[in-house]
C-alpha cells in the first residue's frame, strides 16, 4: 500500500538520492572496468587458442602436448579459485582483481620469452640456398656409405650440436607462463559478477551480466585476428632473409610470429589493471533499492542485521574465523540440489566445449586444408561474432520476457537441444585425405592405402638413399603429392626458394617427370563444401550461446546471496579442473591417434604430426564433441524435474501458511520474473531480503 504524502520522506536533497547518483557512476566505471579486463583476458586466452598448431611446429610436440600447455591456465585456477573466491569476497574486490590483471600480463610475457632466447627456427627441406647459381645437389643421393643421411638406419644418432637445439626446456617456459595466467585470471570472473550482482538493481542485473558476457566474447574476436595476422609472419622474422624461406603460410612446416601477439596481449593485459586500483571496496546501493527494503517494507523481517550485512560494505573479519567456517558453507552449497545438478552438467559440456574450441581452428587447418591465418581469420570475423550476438540476445530475451528461473533453465534447455541436433550435419560436410603417395594412395595413383599398407619406398626410388623421417613435400604434375623430392626419385633441381622445380622425377608417372615444392591443392570437392561448414558453424553457434546469459543467471539465483562468490568460484573451479584441464589432453590424445605421418626431431624422437587421416579426425573430433553434449542433456532433464518440484512444493508450503512467511518469499524470488511479467501486486516480493533462491 502507497504511504500517504505526509509520511514519505523526501528523497530531493538526501544522502540516499545522493548515494544513488554516486553508485551509478562508480557502477558504470566498474562496468567499463570489468569489461577491458574481461576484454584482455579473452582475448589472450583465444590467442593461445590460435596459436596450437604454431607452438606444435615450432617445438616438435604432439598434440596432446599442446593439451597439457593449454590445460595449465586451468591448473592455475585450480590453486587458488576457492580461496580467492571465499576469502576476496570479504576484501576489496576491485584491488584483488587488479592484482590478478597484473599477474595475467608476466604470464603473458613469460610465454614468449622462449623465442628471445631459442635458436632460428630450422625446417626439413632439400631446397639449399644458392648465392648466384641455381644448380643445387641432386635431390636422389645415391646408395653409398660416405652419404649422409637420416634415414632409418641413423635416426637414432643425434645430430652434431643436438644439445642446443633441445627445445624441451622452452616449452616449459609456455607452461609456466601459461600457469601464471590462470593464477591472475582467477579473481577477474567470482568477484566481478558479484560485485555487479551486489550493487545492481535487479531488473537490470541480467542484462548489465549479459554485456559483460559479451564482451568477453568479443575479445576473441580480436584475438584470433590477432593470431591470423602473426600466422602469416614468419617466425623470425626480421633475422632471415625471406627469400630463402621455401614455404609458405599453408605449408605444414610453417611457423608464424607467435610470440608477437603474446607481447601485444600482455601489455593489453596490464593495461587493465589500472581502473580497479581507483574504485571503491564498496558502492551504496541505488535508491529504488534502499527503497524496496525500508523499514515499512521490511518490518516484519527477523534477520534484519543480515540484509544489511550482505549490501554493506563488509566489516573486517579475523581471516582464522573466516577460515574455520570456508568447509561448513561449501557443504550448504554443495547440499542444493539445484545447484549440484547444475555443476555437473556444465562440467560435462564445458568438456565438449573447451575440447572443441581448443581444436576448432586445427580441425579447419587439417580437414579443409587451410592456412593457419585463413583459419583464425574465419574463427575471428564469423565464428566468434556469432556467439557474442547470440550471448547478448539471451540477456535481452531474459530482459525483456522477465524470464523466471524456471523459464531460464527451459529456453538454455532449448537452444543447446537445437543447435545439438543441427550440429549432426557436420558429419555430412567431410573431405577425403589428400593423394600423398605412399601414405594414402599407391605410387601409380590407381588405389587407397590403408595405415598398415602404407609404404614410402617403392620401386621408382628405390635407387635413392632417402630419409623416411622427412617431411619436404613436392606436387608432381601427375597431381599426387611426395613426401619428399628423394622420394619422388627426382634427380636435379632448376631454380631457388618456392619458385624451386625438381626435375627427372621416376616416381611422377607421365609429363616431364617434373615436381614444384609443396603439396598439391587439388581437393576440389573440399573446397565447396567448406562454406557450408562456415555458414552452420555460425547458426549453431547463434543457436547455442543465446542460452548463455539465461544458464548462468539459473546459476546466481539458485544460491543465498552470503554464497554468491563461492559458489560462482566453485563452479569456475569445478569446471576448470574436470574440464579445462583433460578436455585438452584427451582430445589431443584421439586427435594424435588419427595421425598418417609424423614429424621427427633433430636430437631424434617424435615430432609434431605433418598429416592426417581427415577422415578418422572428423568422425573422432565430432564424434567426442557430440557425444559428450549428448551425456549432459540426461542431467538437464533431471535438473529442470527437481526445480519444478522445489517450486511446487514451495507452492503448497505457501497455500498452508496462507501465503505469508518463508517459503512465500521464496517462491516469489523462484517466480520473480513471471509475476514481473504479470503486473502482480509486488508487495510479497519486495520484502524479500534473499532475492536469490534459496533451494
Amino acid at each position: 500500500m502507497d504511504l500517504p504524502n505526509k509520511e514519505r520522506p523526501s528523497t530531493a536533497n538526501s544522502p540516499k538520492s545522493r548515494g544513488g547518483s554516486q553508485c551509478c557512476s562508480s557502477l558504470k566505471m566498474f562496468l567499463v572496468a570489468l569489461s577491458f579486463a574481461y576484454f584482455a583476458k579473452s582475448l589472450s586466452g583465444s590467442y593461445m587458442k590460435s596459436t596450437i598448431t604454431q607452438l606444435e611446429r615450432r617445438f616438435d610436440i604432439p598434440s596432446y602436448l599442446i593439451g597439457v600447455i593449454d590445460g595449465s591456465f586451468e591448473i592455475g585456477n585450480l590453486l587458488v579459485i576457492a580461496f580467492v573466491s571465499y576469502f576476496g569476497a570479504k576484501l576489496h574486490r576491485p584491488k584483488i582483481i587488479a592484482i590478478g590483471c597484473l599477474v595475467m600480463s608476466i604470464g603473458t610475457f613469460l610465454i614468449a620469452l622462449p623465442h628471445f632466447i631459442i635458436g632460428r627456427y630450422k625446417f626439413e627441406t632439400s631446397i639449399r640456398s644458392s648465392g648466384n647459381s641455381s644448380s643445387h645437389l641432386s635431390p636422389c643421393p645415391a646408395m653409398s656409405a660416405s652419404v649422409l643421411s637420416t634415414g632409418p638406419s641413423t635416426s637414432s644418432i643425434p645430430s652434431p650440436g643436438c644439445e642446443q637445439e633441445s627445445r624441451l626446456s622452452m616449452w616449459i617456459y609456455v607452461f609456466l607462463g601459461n600457469i601464471l595466467r590462470g593464477i591472475g585470471e582467477t579473481p577477474v570472473q567470482p568477484l566481478g559478477i558479484s560485485y555487479i550482482d551486489d550493487h545492481a538493481l535487479e531488473e537490470n542485473a541480467a542484462f548489465y551480466i549479459g554485456c559483460v558476457q559479451t564482451i568477453s566474447v568479443i575479445g576473441p574476436v580480436f584475438g584470433y585476428l590477432l593470431g591470423s595476422v602473426c600466422a602469416k609472419i614468419y617466425v623470425d622474422i626480421g633475422f632471415v632473409n625471406m627469400e630463402s624461406i621455401s614455404i609458405t603460410p599453408g605449408d605444414a612446416r610453417w611457423v608464424g610470429a607467435w610470440w608477437l601477439g603474446y607481447l601485444i596481449a600482455g601489455l593489453i593485459t596490464l593495461f587493465s589493471a589500472v581502473p580497479f586500483w581507483f574504485l571503491p571496496k564498496s558502492l551504496p546501493l541505488p535508491e529504488r533499492r534502499l527503497a524496496k527494503y525500508s523499514p515499512e517494507g521490511t518490518s516484519f523481517i527477523k534477520d534484519k542485521p543480515l540484509l544489511e550485512h550482505k549490501y554493506q560494505a563488509d566489516e573486517p573479519t579475523n581471516l582464522l574465523e573466516m577460515a574455520k567456517d570456508f568447509l561448513p558453507t561449501l557443504r550448504s552449497l554443495l547440499g542444493n540440489p539445484v545447484y549440484f545438478l547444475y555443476l555437473c552438467v556444465t562440467i560435462i559440456q564445458f568438456n565438449s566445449l573447451i575440447g572443441m574450441v581448443t581444436y576448432k581452428p586445427k580441425y579447419i587447418e587439417q580437414h579443409y586444408g587451410q592456412s593457419a591465418f585463413k583459419a583464425n581469420f574465419l574463427m575471428g570475423v564469423i565464428n566468434i561474432p556469432a556467439v557474442a550476438l547470440g550471448m547478448f540476445s539471451g540477456g535481452l530475451i531474459m530482459k525483456k520476457f522477465k524470464l523466471s528461473i524456471m523459464g531460464a533453465a527451459r529456453f538454455a534447455l532449448g537452444t543447446s537441444l537445437l543447435g545439438y541436433f543441427l550440429s549432426l550435419f557436420f558429419f555430412t560436410m567431410g573431405c577425403e585425405n589428400a593423394d600423398v603417395a605412399g601414405i594414402t594412395v599407391s605410387y601409380n595413383g590407381t588405389g587407397r592405402l590403408y595405415k598398415e599398407d602404407a609404404s614410402l619406398f617403392s620401386s621408382c626410388n628405390a635407387v635413392c638413399q632417402c630419409p623416411e623421417t622427412h617431411w619436404d613435400p613436392v606436387c608432381g604434375e601427375n597431381g599426387l603429392t611426395y613426401v619428399s623430392p628423394c622420394l619422388a626419385g627426382c634427380q636435379t633441381t632448376h631454380g631457388s626458394g618456392i619458385k624451386t622445380v625438381f626435375q627427372q622425377c621416376s616416381c611422377v608417372a607421365g609429363g616431364n617427370q617434373t615436381a614444384s615444392a609443396g603439396q598439391c591443392n587439388n581437393r576440389d570437392s573440399c573446397q565447396r563444401v567448406f562454406p557450408y561448414f562456415l555458414a552452420l558453424s555460425v547458426i549453431t553457434s547463434f543457436i547455442i550461446s543465446l542460452g548463455g546469459t539465461p544458464g548462468y543467471m539459473v546459476l546466481i539465483r539458485c544460491i543465498k546471496p552470503q554464497l554468491k562468490s563461492l559458489a560462482l568460484g566453485f563452479h569456475t573451479l569445478a569446471t576448470r579442473t574436470l574440464a579445462g584441464i583433460p578436455a585438452p589432453i584427451y582430445f589431443g590424445a584421439i586427435i594424435d591417434t588419427t595421425c598418417l605421418k609424423w614429424g621427427h626431431k633433430k636430437c631424434g624422437g617424435r615430432g609434431a604430426c605433418r598429416i592426417y587421416n581427415t577422415t578418422a579426425y572428423r568422425i573422432a573430433y565430432l564424434g567426442l564433441t557430440l557425444g559428450l553434449r549428448t551425456a549432459s542433456f540426461f542431467l538437464c532433464v533431471l535438473g529442470l524435474v527437481v526445480l519444478k518440484r522445489h517450486i511446487q512444493k514451495q507452492e503448497r508450503s505457501t497455500l498452508a501458511n496462507g501465503g505469508t512467511g518463508a517459503a512465500a518469499s521464496e517462491l516469489q524470488a523462484l517466480r520473480k520474473g513471471e509475476n514481473n511479467g504479470a503486473n502482480s501486486e509486488p508487495q510479497t516480493s519486495d520484502y524479500d531480503p534473499e532475492r536469490e533462491t534459496r533451494l
